[in-house]
């Protein structure tokens, strides 16, 4: 488990192919700040943009990492298929404090930057997400991207999908990979457990009961 409050930007420094066709996966080598591994120990889980991963070997002294990734997790996530910036967030542990909220880093889907731009001293980012994850969206609700926890400051239903808002302060930007977001970039997205978890309830309960089953 995780709260979504990232604490470094990493590097994935070099990607390595686990075989010779699709259905393999990949090795990814990633850098870190100085010190960032002193606490670590192999099979941690890191959460890379979002996506919770198992550390399979690393160098503390270098401030080196490795995960592998399946081929199933690379085709459900967004930018761990190549170098590049990504957020870093350690596993919870049970006497941390929980300043986003409660993130399990299953990516749910894959979300569009359709808009970023400055406002006053912050930033407006607008993200079109998947139809699918249209019912978990809500005004004031909480939404993770990019393994950032984020609170929805609009949304909105749209023919292509579901379209919400969020302000980010400079402090977000300057401590997260969410600094080098443009319009069109993909960003992985995994909405509130508890919302996941009332829809479901609403959903049993909106279901015709069975022959002999009290409604």
């Amino acid at each position: 488990m995780f709260t979504g409050i990232i604490t470094a930007i990493g590097h994935i420094r070099a990607v390595h192919a686990l075989g010779d066709s699709a259905a393999h996966g990949k090795r990814l080598d990633i850098t870190t700040p100085a010190g960032y591994l002193d606490d670590v120990a192999l099979g941690d889980s890191i959460a890379l943009n979002g996506a919770c991963m198992t550390v399979t070997a690393f160098d503390a002294a270098a401030a080196q990492f490795s995960i592998e990734i399946s081929a199933e997790s690379l085709r459900l996530t967004a930018g761990l298929d190549q170098p590049g910036p990504v957020n870093l967030e350690k596993a919870l542990r049970a006497a941390d404090r929980l300043g986003g909220h409660i993130v399990s880093g299953h990516v749910d889907g894959i979300g569009q930057v359709s808009h970023f731009a400055p406002v006053g001293e912050s930033h407006e980012l607008r993200i079109l997400a998947p139809q699918a994850l249209a019912p978990f969206l809500a005004y004031k609700g909480s939404i993770t991207v990019q393994g950032v926890s984020l609170t929805v400051n609009a949304v909105r239903d749209v023919p292509q999908g579901c379209e919400f808002s969020i302000n980010l302060i400079a402090h977000t930007l300057a401590h997260t990979t969410l600094q080098y977001l443009q319009t069109g970039s993909r960003v992985n997205l995994e909405v509130d457990l508890m919302a996941r978890y009332v829809a479901r309830m609403l959903e049993c309960q909106a279901r015709p009961a069975a022959p002999g089953q009290t409604p």
